[in-house]
């Protein structure tokens, strides 16, 4: 089983890799989630001719730019159960996509130190044994005992889930694009989609090369950057741009198992497989409001921000080296729940889009029963909650607040 990605001329996508002029579904944008929509729908639907558009190089958006965390401690039972998915897929998914995920079970660590976060963990770990997930709660002293080098004076109350995990984001991108191209999917890269024209039968794609495509369906994968696709259509959605900032440290030895979030602040940081301590959270004022101006460089605020709340909570880490530091794009929704499915006066552009920073760990669940309904209409709940008609008909409503970051 392989650790590295393909090496140069393994099927993976390339700027020249010739696009067939009339395809049925065309997918704009080789994140995780379009990824795995592709290798899913090719492997359900294998007639049906697919390609993927990727404006930029393989991870260069939010897929490549995460902490690759994965968690089934939600605080709804639809988003509880769609994670407990994801999560059993991923325990065999590095030998169906023959690379390595570095996939590791060290479980997730929330902390709560207000009487709110303290009523939420209890509310969802009621939740999470009625669904089945395994969360249990902890006092301020068995969280210790997880973390020794955590400081609890004023910790209230943690939860804890042994199943919940970490991968490393890349070979995830990487192993869903060999595997969706060995199944025929054909993966242009560095080459933009500048619009979309409703065509009979279809719509046609106007590419930054100059070539067009025309697809009976087209997905839009685009996430954070997903109005610039749907404003050629005349499509509007209230999903907004917000920036996000991590880091990681030198690397260190070995002590941490777990992923580790504090409600109050919305950090969250965990320790690769190599030592660095990665981690990160949301400035307040993170929105970027569209995605023209989204951008993508660090910031000095950040770093004094981070490591003011990292050393309160973890004082080991006052004398730790940042070795780098990077922004990535959340794609947030309005009522944290995702927008997926036929756009409002266009059902054959299907959105995919407005994760609000959790479509990573959702990709592997998502991009199956999306495929599974693209080929042959197999509905599901969560599919029917994300409705993209939802916001025009006034019937959005706020069922998740376990939104970290």
């Amino acid at each position: 089983m392989s650790s590295t990605p393909p090496l140069p001329g393994t099927p993976m996508g390339s700027p020249s890799q010739p696009l067939p002029p009339a395809v049925d579904v065309a997918i704009v944008g080789a994140g995780i989630m379009g990824l795995a929509l592709a290798y899913h729908l090719a492997r359900f639907a294998p007639r049906l001719k697919i390609a993927v558009i990727e404006r930029s190089y393989l991870v260069s958006g939010a897929s490549g730019r995460n902490g690759g965390g994965l968690r089934m401690q939600w605080g709804d039972a639809g988003n509880v159960r769609l994670m407990m998915e994801s999560i059993a897929e991923c325990k065999g998914l590095a030998q169906e996509l023959d690379i390595n995920l570095w996939f590791r079970q060290g479980g997730y660590l929330f902390l709560a130190r207000s009487e709110a976060g303290e009523r939420r963990l209890i509310r969802n770990a009621e939740l999470h044994a009625e669904v089945g997930a395994p969360t249990r709660l902890l006092s301020a002293a068995e969280a210790q005992a997880i973390v020794p080098q955590l400081a609890v004076d004023d910790l209230r109350l943690a939860s804890f889930n042994p199943e919940d995990g970490v991968v490393f984001p890349w070979p995830f991108v990487w192993g869903y694009a060999a595997q969706a191209v060995r199944r025929g999917v054909t993966l242009r890269t560095h080459t933009g989609v500048t619009r979309l024209e409703p065509v009979q039968d279809g719509y046609l794609l106007r590419l930054t090369s100059g070539e067009t495509v025309q697809a009976q369906r087209v997905v839009n994968a685009t996430g954070a950057w997903s109005h610039t696709l749907n404003r050629s259509l005349g499509i509007s959605l209230p999903n907004q741009p917000h920036r996000h900032e991590i880091l990681s440290s030198e690397p260190l030895k070995p002590f941490l198992d777990p992923l580790v979030v504090d409600l109050g602040s919305g950090l969250y940081f965990s320790q690769s497989t190599r030592g660095e301590l990665v981690t990160g959270i949301t400035l307040p004022d993170a929105a970027d409001g569209s995605d023209t101006a989204l951008t993508l460089h660090s910031s000095l605020r950040f770093l004094a921000h981070i490591s003011r709340t990292l050393t309160h909570l973890m004082p080991i880490t006052a004398a730790m080296k940042v070795l780098r530091q990077w922004v990535g794009p959340y794609d947030v929704s309005p009522d944290g729940d995702a927008i997926v499915g036929p756009s409002p006066g266009h059902p054959g552009v299907i959105q995919l889009c407005g994760f609000t920073g959790h479509g990573f760990m959702m990709a592997p669940a998502v991009g199956r029963l999306l495929a599974r309904w693209l080929a042959d209409g197999t509905p599901h709940p969560m599919l029917t909650r994300w409705d993209p008609a939802r916001f025009a008909a006034g019937q959005q409503s706020r069922r998740e607040d376990m939104i970290i970051g």
